[in-house]
């Protein structure tokens, strides 16, 4: 008998665990087993996804460069990794605002409507908590983002998983490396070999574990949702963000076909574990070594390659989610404040859209307090951002997990466009399972 692929399991596993939270939901006390009992493994998973990450990052990237040999290589990759995500970003954020324009979802919201969602969640801890994240965050000077590149002890930056320290210091090593004699840097770049392929065998054998993973977080994103008169009221706006998504995924896909000459259905079923995954988790940071995986062994993509511009793209390449800021920021001025949605402002917005996605963190619902940036660029009111997170924070959840997918997704295709270009796109790339050398030492 054929053994089932990853992607029908892992699908098989968030089908079944929509099921039981709908279920659960409707029995006494289903939720509180589901929190109790069944929400842990889906936490225990993504630990350990996160907890392999800052390594899997460390020593792909270093190895990656240190294997160019000519440092006039990296500068190559990385302008042309850096213009395709802005390329890519511009086009999610002109395609969310021309959906927002065209469908108007906000126009048609009911007075009441409005009033119920505000009554419950303007003041929730959840909106306060992204408030007061986002005003931190803008208070910060012009120049904090760059700042921030920079760590002042890496050991904190690994406990802090900050991505884009981690980045800067592997570029810093592995650059050095180029710069010292082969002999001396041999025995460093041994090690980030063997430890990138220890931490790539991690993720064959946390993938074992993935189908029941899914099971528990799809569980316990449906038990998180008691009020679906609200979720219907949001219905249109949630479609306008989803019909954005495909649209992108579809022009992922031209780019494969056009560029690449991949067919686009083998790319998506490649490429499908991994989105999957980013659905499931609403995080790019925790799906990353297993994008790294799929692309390298099943992409073709080669190391030098996918090492850097994956642990780059789930840093600051955020299409999905800038689709998302253009279409619910021009949304929530549609409800309250529509003298707002000008073509001046909406310019304002892909702009600052673009430098929030740069700046957005990799985990769930961060792109709700880029948005309060975004908002705030076009001077929206103060007195109306609680009003404006609340009408949208009943369905970011889910539309988070989609737009997660797209961010995955277009990691993937950059990757692959780079590899290309490079001729570092490999036909037959060699698949690596978990019990390889099992036989050996069992």
């Amino acid at each position: 008998m054929k053994k089932l692929a990853l992607h029908w399991k892992i699908l098989i596993g968030m089908v079944l665990g929509i099921i039981f939270g709908f279920i659960m939901n409707t029995i006494e006390g289903g939720k509180g087993f589901v929190t109790d009992w069944i929400s842990p493994f889906g936490t225990i998973f993504i630990n350990l996804l996160k907890l392999i990450a800052v390594p899997l990052i460390l020593a792909s990237l270093i190895k990656g460069i240190s294997d160019l040999k000519d440092i006039s290589k990296i500068k190559k990759m990385g302008l042309r990794t850096i213009s395709i995500y802005i390329g890519t970003t511009l086009v999610a954020i002109i395609i969310g605002l021309g959906i927002v324009n065209l469908v108007k979802p906000g126009t048609g919201m009911s007075a009441d409507t409005i009033e119920k969602i505000k009554a419950k969640y303007e003041n929730s801890t959840d909106v306060t908590d992204k408030l007061t994240k986002a005003t931190a965050q803008n208070d910060a000077g012009p120049l904090q983002a760059l700042v921030d590149i920079f760590p002042s002890n890496i050991f904190q930056s690994f406990v802090d998983a900050s991505m884009l320290q981690v980045i800067f210091f592997a570029m810093f090593v592995g650059i050095s490396l180029l710069l010292i004699s082969e002999k001396k840097a041999k025995p460093l770049m041994d090690f980030f070999d063997s430890l990138n392929e220890m931490v790539m065998k991690m993720v064959d054998l946390i993938m074992l574990f993935a189908p029941y993973a899914v099971f528990a977080l799809l569980a316990n994103v449906i038990i998180a949702f008691d009020d679906t008169e609200i979720l219907l009221k949001l219905l249109v706006y949630a479609l306008c963000v989803v019909g954005g998504l495909v649209l992108m995924i579809v022009f992922y896909l031209f780019l494969v076909a056009v560029y690449t000459k991949k067919s686009p259905m083998w790319f998506l079923k490649q490429i499908s574990p991994a989105q999957l995954l980013a659905f499931s988790t609403s995080s790019s940071a925790a799906t990353l070594p297993v994008t790294m995986e799929r692309v390298e062994e099943h992409l073709g993509v080669d190391k030098e390659v996918s090492g850097f511009v994956l642990p780059v793209g789930a840093t600051i390449n955020m299409d999905g989610t800038s689709l998302y800021q253009g279409i619910a920021a021009v949304f929530i001025m549609q409800v309250v404040w529509p003298e707002g949605a000008t073509f001046s402002n909406q310019l304002v917005i892909i702009f600052t859209a673009l430098l929030a996605s740069i700046g957005s963190a990799a985990v769930p619902s961060a792109g709700m307090v880029m948005l309060v940036i975004v908002l705030e660029s076009i001077n929206f009111p103060a007195e109306l951002l609680p009003i404006g997170l609340a009408l949208i924070f009943a369905v970011d959840r889910p539309l988070d997990m989609c737009r997660t997918t797209v961010n995955v997704t277009g990691d993937a295709t950059v990757s692959m466009i780079i590899a290309k270009s490079l001729d570092k796109l490999h036909e037959h790339p060699i698949e690596k399972n978990w019990d390889d050398n099992y036989d050996k030492v069992k």
